[in-house]
């Protein structure tokens, strides 16, 4: 029988590392409402629009897609509401500072579950990347792919 419910979710953001180059990453807690983290036990979840911007000192996250519950009643959750993201207030200061730098941003890179059950974001500074940038992560990753097949044989 298949549990509804995963123990270990790791819900990944590939496109930001072929958009932006990371530079630093952050792991930050996430203020959830009632269902959303059963959402996010079934896996529904979408990082590829999600941001994260400063208000009032604090962190939020917007754009992240967690699908409502479906077994959830009318105080089901919203799926795509702003979520405010918990971080030490000198993590804080720092990032708001390094993003006020020219082209950073701060994206979600990756949602998981840790060992005590709380769900976890991992977001990172990244900057963003030109189309010669792209192109060559193409090429390195077409390489490690060749190599791959040629060891494999």
């Amino acid at each position: 029988m298949k549990q509804r419910f995963s123990d270990n979710i790791n819900i990944k953001n590939r496109q930001a590392s072929f958009e932006f180059e990371l530079l630093d990453k952050y792991v930050a807690g996430m203020v959830l409402m009632g269902t959303e983290i059963k959402s996010i036990r079934e896996g529904k979840v979408n990082l590829q629009d999600g941001y994260c911007y400063f208000a009032n000192g604090e962190l939020f996250v917007k754009g992240i897609n967690i699908t409502p519950y479906a077994q959830g009643t009318h105080y089901n959750h919203a799926a795509t509401r702003e979520r405010k993201l918990l971080l030490k207030r000198s993590e804080i200061k720092k990032l708001e500072g390094k993003i006020e730098e020219k082209g950073l941003t701060l994206i979600p890179t990756r949602l998981f579950i840790n060992d005590r059950g709380l769900a976890k974001l991992e977001i990172a500074i990244g900057r963003g990347k030109k189309l010669h940038d792209k192109r060559d992560s193409i090429r390195e990753r077409d390489a490690k792919r060749e190599l791959n097949r040629i060891k494999l044989k």
